[in-house]
């Protein structure tokens, strides 16, 4: 795999050195990737998908008392009142005409410290971003491959959720718990779908949920988390199934450390950077998945806009899928 001596880390790009990249596969101007997979046929044709007119939301709660999940370093959102009825109580409150009073507010957050959509400009290695735009355009905000253009073109195809800890009878997956494309495909399987071409896959681990169960301490420490692994043939299969989004309930959207070539985060630039795939994290899944266990319904409408933060890395999302 690498010819670094001594079993030393290999750079993301020896490890992905002969990777397949779809750079100026829809243009040099391209800013949204493998979200061009979603048409206009495409997206009707998963519209079908509504049986029953149930709606799921996906975006974890921000700013909560117990603390939002973020990737360690980052800290959770903060919300504040500037303005309640505690102000017309002292006699500070503004006298408008019919004596309305109201209530106003103020929050700081790391755009990705809730459930977020990654710019395809997030993440580099080798000094290019997503379709060979130089790494130099991030400097100051992403002039280029930034969540403006996701967020202006807006995410909405046929959705399948894979219950991976259902599926290994497990109430969350274990720390550093890997799967790949082949347990992906065996679990749609189990659940009775199937993985189609540019499906949007809704991966389920139930790591998210632990974070609101167990101690901070237990919940970052040895902080590795379950998800997908870096393998040639996981990056083949995607690129030929044509994956435009890949959506989970955990905070980096795979297995944090690769357990073979010792790698951080090597998905990132694999999928991401090299083949224009759209990463979703820190999903809230549990209650869509109780809901398909029990109708046996795991595909769906998969609809999503992030907010329009310009040169943004990345941005808060609320998903919506609609059963």
């Amino acid at each position: 795999m690498s010819s670094t001596p001594n079993n030393a880390v290999p750079s993301v790009g020896e490890l992905l050195k002969d990777a397949p990249k779809n750079w100026g596969k829809w243009g040099p101007d391209d800013e949204v990737g493998s979200l061009n997979y979603l048409t206009p046929d495409l997206i009707v044709k998963a519209a079908g998908c509504i049986k029953s007119g149930k709606v799921f939301t996906l975006q974890v709660k921000m700013a909560s008392p117990e603390g939002d999940p973020v990737w360690p370093g980052r800290s959770g959102a903060i919300r504040v009142n500037v303005m309640d009825e505690g102000h017309w109580i002292a006699g500070k409150g503004p006298a408008f005409a019919g004596g309305c009073h109201y209530a106003d507010d103020y929050m700081t957050c790391f755009p990705q410290g809730s459930t977020q959509y990654d710019a395809l400009g997030h993440v580099w290695c080798d000094d290019q971003i997503w379709n060979g735009y130089d790494a130099k355009t991030t400097i100051g905000g992403l002039s280029k491959a930034s969540i403006m253009p996701i967020a202006e073109k807006g995410v909405v195809g046929r959705g399948i959720l894979l219950d991976i800890a259902r599926w290994r009878n497990k109430e969350v997956l274990d720390v550093g718990e890997t799967f790949t494309h082949e347990d992906l495909m065996a679990c749609a399987m189990a659940q009775g779908t199937e993985i189609q071409k540019r499906d949007v896959l809704v991966v389920r681990t139930g790591w998210i949920a632990k974070f609101y169960r167990v101690k901070r301490e237990e919940f970052y420490g040895n902080f590795v988390e379950p998800g997908l692994t870096y393998s040639p043939e996981l990056v083949k299969w995607f690129q030929d199934m044509e994956i435009p989004n890949l959506v989970t309930d955990t905070i980096a959207n795979e297995v944090t450390v690769d357990p073979v070539s010792g790698v951080v985060l090597p998905l990132h630039n694999a999928l991401m950077r090299n083949l224009g795939v759209t990463l979703t994290e820190i999903a809230w899944l549990d209650d869509l998945a109780a809901d398909c266990a029990a109708d046996k319904q795991y595909t769906f409408l998969y609809t999503a806009a992030p907010l329009k933060i310009v040169n943004g890395a990345g941005a808060p999302v609320n998903p919506l899928v609609i059963k």
